[in-house]
């Protein structure tokens, strides 16, 4: 259990931020492929990462990595994998399998067999068999197939990373934890919380972000708040994974930076109060209900992380940013954990909650983005803005120039990450020289 080969899948656009922040947590350096990285640890790194990463999605173990012709193939590599050392016949499990330019022609099929497989291996063994569960199943067993290998894995996470345990109260559409640790770590602010550079979210909804940047700022381990599937497996030492919770415990400290979060919703401020309550942090963000065009900056300097409303009436028009063109009407096909492109997906729905909040920003949606860079740049001299949205024009309808952009993915929709360096006036006012609080250089 020493010498494990790990895959922690990610989204798109947040490969290498993840591979510094395992390295970070097990000392050692992984490899950034597309949507994961890939490091060699032990069964105590997978416990490690589980609790600590907030940018992965899963911690899989790769077990078997083989070449296949045939389904058959696919029976053989996962019979000659001792199954019986992760988890018992008494254990439900569940195989999935994602392809990327596979031969085969059904990808149930291979399921199937795969499943036999493993189902085989344990009758053979004990004269008795675990169960499958498609829905809450002890072990999950994942098998990626592409032209001409197949790698089987066992996930130790179980439900997604992404699901805290903190957040019950949510709006019509939340973004997920990890995306936020993604945002506050593309900005620069896990490293500048420590200098004490303040973090703002003017349109912070349920609380996401400023939860997220709280829980790093109080050095809160991620996962401290739910359990995992390798909480089930055989290798499991309940003393050990005790010691790796009282350090997490041990090592939580105040809030080294101040995190402040406001919304036009009062609903959504008192969603995101309760959140941060369960998640441990109410006592280091602060909440305010109030207006984006008209709030005024809580400290004279810092970094604000927004995930504004993008639905039809604020008119952001996806990935080309104007409705007509052709492009526009082509949707972002996202990738799977493996790199898989999956199907294109349907068209994004606003619900009246997320319709009322950006009614409630302005009459003439178009004219947000414009009237929130003029607030910014008359009020928030010194400010750093990171702003997460589809639309690649955004610096043009802002009328500022983005220092920075980055590509991420927000579920099923292909983002941005723009940094803005707000001075007061225009950013043609911008002196030679002039450093604005937690600037780090940029790059386009």
């Amino acid at each position: 259990m020493n010498q494990l080969q790990l895959f922690l899948p990610c989204a798109a656009g947040v490969e290498e931020l993840l591979a510094l922040e395992v390295k970070r947590i097990t000392g050692t350096q992984g490899k950034a492929w597309r949507a994961g990285v890939q490091v060699a640890g032990s069964w105590r790194d997978a416990m490690r990462l589980n609790l600590h990463s907030r940018l992965a999605q899963r911690v899989l173990i790769e077990l078997q990595h083989n070449a296949y012709r045939s389904e058959q193939d696919l029976y053989n590599a996962a019979a000659a994998v001792a199954w019986e050392i992760w988890f018992t016949p008494k254990q439900t499990f569940k195989v999935e399998v994602t392809a990327q330019h596979s031969p085969l022609t059904s990808l149930n099929f291979a399921a199937l067999k795969i499943k036999d497989a493993i189902a085989d291996r344990f009758r053979d063994k004990y004269e008795v068999r675990p169960d499958v569960d498609t829905r809450w199943p002890d072990a999950r067993i994942y098998a990626h197939l592409t032209t001409d290998t197949v790698t089987l894995y066992i996930d130790t996470s179980g439900e997604p990373l992404f699901k805290r345990g903190w957040r019950e109260d949510k709006g019509d559409a939340p973004l997920k934890e990890t995306l936020a640790a993604a945002m506050i770590a593309a900005s620069g602010w896990d490293a500048l919380c420590k200098q004490g550079v303040p973090l703002y979210d003017p349109c912070c909804g349920s609380g996401t972000i400023v939860i997220e940047a709280a829980q790093i700022a109080c050095s809160i381990a991620s996962g401290m708040g739910r359990h995992f599937a390798f909480e089930k497996f055989v290798p499991f030492q309940p003393h050990v994974w005790e010691g790796l919770l009282d350090q997490a415990e041990q090592a939580i400290t105040a809030p080294t930076a101040p995190v402040f979060g406001s919304d036009v919703s009062f609903r959504m401020v008192d969603f995101a109060e309760r959140n941060a309550e369960r998640a441990g942090v109410s006592h280091a963000v602060q909440l305010r209900g109030g207006d984006a065009l008209q709030r005024m900056p809580p400290a004279p300097s810092g970094v604000m992380l927004v995930n504004p409303p993008y639905g039809e009436r604020i008119d952001v028009a996806g990935v080309a940013g104007t409705p007509g063109s052709a492009r526009a009407q082509r949707p972002a096909v996202p990738i799977d954990e493996f790199g898989q492109p999956l199907a294109a997906p349907a068209p994004r729905e606003t619900g009246p909650a997320r319709v009322g909040r950006e009614q409630a920003y302005t009459e003439s949606g178009a004219d947000f983005f414009p009237q929130l860079a003029s607030h910014w740049k008359k009020h928030y001299a010194g400010w750093t803005a990171h702003v997460l949205t589809p639309d690649m024009k955004l610096p043009q309808k802002m009328r500022l120039k983005e220092s920075r952009r980055v590509p991420m993915w927000n579920g099923p929709i292909e983002c941005r990450l723009f940094r803005f360096d707000m001075v007061a006036g225009s950013a043609r006012e911008k002196k030679p020289g002039d450093q604005p609080a937690g600037q780090q250089g940029s790059r386009s």
